[in-house]
């Protein structure tokens, strides 16, 4: 019934061994074939390695000619902006940030900064406090129109030059007027800006009035461009009522702003900050016209009992009513600051700041000479604290004793260096009879601010 149509093919022994052999030759070809290749690529890179290598660096080379060869224009436009992108990702993920700082104390994680509450904030009144005990009852501020005060050697034409950095804003201050100037006694006279009225820092009549309704201020600057207006947060309602906002800007930060869309409305305010806008800045280093408004408040706010500074680079993101009553009233202090948070000594803060070109070494160099003249120690401690501070964030008092202290921090900058960490410690331990100052640890100054960076480079003054 069925066709077997299969087919048989037999195989021998002897074919089966050599089809063996066979696959055994192809495979020993393939390896001798591998080897050789290998044995090649060898030899070619032995004989050319050095190519190999100046290749690429000639194309390394090439791309930074490149950008040697850029157009000006471009290079400050680099220069003006984040060098490093993730800086700027970084910035921008700390903004409103209001989440509480914390460290571990004797095996317990507490907050840096224990503010009250929101419901006792509302009930904090500002508090009025005698100065019976202190030394210093009344501080006079030498000006051009003081004829008792001249002596010959203390007015200054405009015609002087930058390089000795006092003007006629600030007027003149001999090595001897500055030794005076520490010595406390019960009326004290004193250099401390706005010297003359062609002194520059010139501000509104308008602005003044706002400024002189002030009792509480938080403030900030930015002069030249440099950096954008932070909203602050985390405020009461208490605060918003009691205390004035001021951002102080020049003309080149006011176009700056505007043209990032950011515009003062027709009562004077960027969101909650009262921007003041300065004209004929005396200084033509920004960072030294930018201490003006950090260290004399109480000049530019007569009428304030607090004020607060905040460096333009941070956000401030704390009740400035539970700010104060944190760090001074709870600790009767009059001036509260943040202990740096790298160094402890004048002496190795200067050499930091030579190493990172914040300052020329000859005028670092003239500092510290007169310092070490002076008898300033190396210690790393005064009064059992820290002796270096980080004064991004300044909580004080206007007593006169604060006021003569800041008066004398802003000569010293005035003199030598702009680098202000280098003149605190100095000014601390020559005015000794100022003791009730809280330096705060690095973590308080992080629950106060959120830091933003400097977002460009500030431009400077033309001659």
């Amino acid at each position: 019934m069925f066709n077997d149509n299969s087919i048989s093919i037999s195989v021998s022994d002897d074919e089966a061994d050599e089809l063996g052999r066979m696959r055994v030759r192809v495979r020993r070809k393939r390896k001798k074939l591998g080897q050789r290749l290998k044995h090649r690529i060898a030899r070619k890179l032995v004989r050319y390695w050095a190519l190999l290598i100046f290749i690429p660096a000639l194309g390394l080379f090439l791309f930074e000619a490149s950008r040697i060869g850029k157009k000006p224009s471009l290079v400050e436009s680099e220069r003006n902006t984040v060098k490093n992108p993730s800086l700027e990702k970084n910035s921008d993920a700390n903004l409103n940030r209001l989440d509480h700082t914390t460290r571990v104390v004797g095996g317990v994680r507490q907050r840096c900064l224990d503010i009250l509450s929101p419901e006792e904030l509302e009930q904090l009144e500002i508090p009025v406090r005698e100065e019976s005990d202190s030394p210093v009852k009344k501080v006079l501020y030498r000006s051009e129109n003081d004829t008792s005060f001249l002596g010959g050697n203390n007015s200054l034409s405009q015609g002087q030059p930058e390089a000795t950095r006092f003007n006629s804003f600030t007027g003149t201050q001999t090595l001897d007027q500055r030794e005076k100037s520490f010595k406390v006694n019960e009326t004290v006279t004193m250099n401390c800006g706005f010297y003359s009225e062609n002194g520059g820092f010139k501000i509104s009549n308008e602005d003044k009035e706002y400024m002189n309704s002030c009792k509480v201020v938080v403030s900030t600057c930015a002069f030249g461009g440099g950096d954008d207006l932070y909203q602050p947060i985390g405020m009461s309602e208490a605060s918003l009522r009691k205390v004035c906002y001021v951002a102080f800007w020049d003309d080149i930060t006011l176009s700056t702003q505007e043209a990032a869309e950011h515009r003062i409305d027709g009562d004077g305010f960027v969101g909650k900050w009262r921007v003041v806008v300065v004209k004929d800045l005396p200084f033509l280093d920004q960072r030294l016209n930018g201490k003006i408004p950090k260290m004399l408040p109480h000049r530019l706010f007569p009428h304030a009992k607090y004020s607060i500074w905040v460096d333009s680079k941070s956000q401030f993101r704390r009740d400035p009513l539970g700010v104060l009553e944190a760090l001074l009233w709870r600790s009767n202090s009059v001036l509260a600051i943040s202990e740096h948070g790298a160094r402890s000594s004048v002496y190795d803060e200067s050499k930091a700041v030579v190493k990172k070109n914040k300052a020329k070494p000859e005028e670092v160099e003239v500092q510290l000479t007169q310092y070490r003249h002076d008898g300033l120690p190396e210690d790393k401690r005064f009064n059992g604290k820290k002796a270096l501070s980080e004064a991004s964030v300044i909580v004080r008092e206007h007593t006169p004793l604060t006021n003569i202290f800041m008066c004398l921090w802003f000569n010293e900058v005035v003199r030598f260096t702009s680098r202000d960490q280098l003149s605190f410690p100095y000014v601390l331990w020559r005015l000794k009879v100022l003791k009730n100052i809280n330096v705060f640890p690095v973590c308080t100054r992080k629950d106060l601010v959120n830091s933003m960076g400097h977002i460009r480079k500030a431009k400077p003054l033309r001659n």
